[in-house]
């Protein structure tokens, strides 16, 4: 089971907000996940960024492979 910490877009049309979450790489985008283990809005001034470092160390030791936006926002909010 190749496991990806992604983004999992929520919010209307036009005003994204999104969910970082721990998924199968086989699901949708949207569609089921393991967890989650932060948030995302970048529509507010700074863009809002909240993680839960443990759960996102925890699964990146465990070897959930993060993209490239997760990655770049972890870099962000120090975690790797």
């Amino acid at each position: 089971m190749a496991v990806k910490i992604r983004l999992r877009r929520m919010g209307a049309k036009k005003s994204p907000f999104y969910r970082i979450v721990v998924a199968d790489s086989r699901y949708p985008r949207d569609g089921r996940f393991i967890e989650e283990i932060g948030t995302y809005n970048p529509l507010k001034s700074p863009s809002e960024i909240k993680v839960d470092a443990d759960k996102a160390k925890q699964w990146l030791s465990n070897g959930a492979q993060p993209t490239d936006t997760v990655k770049a926002l972890l870099k962000k909010e120090g975690i790797l």
